[in-house]
């Protein structure tokens, strides 16, 4: 395999802003196989698992990793060793192990060169297994040209592959493209589809996205009482821009109020014409 080659060389949505900001027969149940191992292998001391990874066990060698990478099970973080182990674990082609070098080649640590062209190649191979957090980060790198020619219709195919594996970030980048018709149709009733299934994941930029076509009017009816709903239930998940957006909005209610106007909480018309709220740009953001 390509992958496979390139590992035996030295190893040296986003939010918008509403603040909108080949392979194996059976990719799922490898998928699964892997998560089981893992929790198997997490009740074992970090030294028995030593052992199995250095008999040559995969799965221990994905374990033995990510104990150095997240200092946990006794041992300290290291970044260098959590990517040997994984490596030893990529070159069989276990496709944790890929997605997870990949995931440190990326961005680059400590000792490791940054090298965002071998991890979208690592990210392809685990994706071509069934590994869907690959899928997910492969249809990023496509999307914006990260370490692999820019290819909006690939970054779809595999956002969509990675949707269907029950990633919401990439129901929400899915969201985000339609939003802005990038690379497809411009669609904002599909817009709304994608960040409604995300939102029900609970993932805070698409409750936020959501909010902000319910404030626009954008595929949906418009409605202010509900955008506020979501601002706030994106911000009390942490997310900044949806708190920002929450309190200019309440903002915007309360002087309605006040003014006797009554707002337009409901009012089923769109406002596809306005300047939409300070988040409509879709920007990257880390871990997206």
């Amino acid at each position: 395999m390509v992958a496979q080659s390139l590992l035996t060389k030295s190893m040296v949505v986003a939010g918008l802003v509403v603040t909108l900001a080949v392979a194996p027969a059976s990719p799922v149940r490898i998928e699964l196989s892997s998560a089981w191992a893992q929790s198997t292998l997490s009740k074992l001391s970090f030294s028995k698992r030593l052992r199995l990874a250095r008999a040559g066990d995969d799965e221990a060698q994905v374990s033995v990793g990510i104990s150095y990478e997240t200092g946990k099970g006794g041992v300290e973080k290291n970044a260098v060793a959590a990517a040997q182990w994984y490596r030893k674990a990529a070159k069989k082609g276990n496709a944790e192990g890929q997605f997870r070098l990949a995931r440190l080649i990326h961005g680059g640590a400590k000792g490791i060169k940054k090298s965002p062209q071998l991890a979208a190649t690592l990210y392809d191979s685990a994706a071509r297994q069934g590994h869907a957090e690959a899928q997910h980060w492969l249809a990023y790198s496509y999307q914006h040209g990260e370490g692999i020619d820019k290819d909006i219709k690939l970054s779809i195919e595999w956002y969509t592959k990675a949707a269907a594996g029950g990633i919401a970030k990439s129901e929400n980048n899915l969201g985000v493209l339609y939003l802005r018709g990038t690379g497809i149709d411009r669609n904002l009733e599909k817009s709304a589809a994608h960040f409604r299934k995300a939102a029900d994941k609970k993932d805070a930029w698409a409750l936020n996205n959501l909010g902000g076509l319910y404030e626009m009017g954008w595929g949906v009816e418009r409605n202010e009482a509900e955008a506020l709903k979501l601002y706030n239930e994106a911000a009390g998940l942490g997310n900044s821009v949806a708190g920002k957006n929450a309190r200019r909005l309440q903002a915007k209610l309360s002087r309605a109020d006040e003014g006797g106007t009554g707002g337009a909480r409901n009012t089923g018309s769109s406002n596809s014409s306005s300047r939409p709220p300070d988040a409509i740009n879709f920007k990257k953001r880390p871990g997206n």
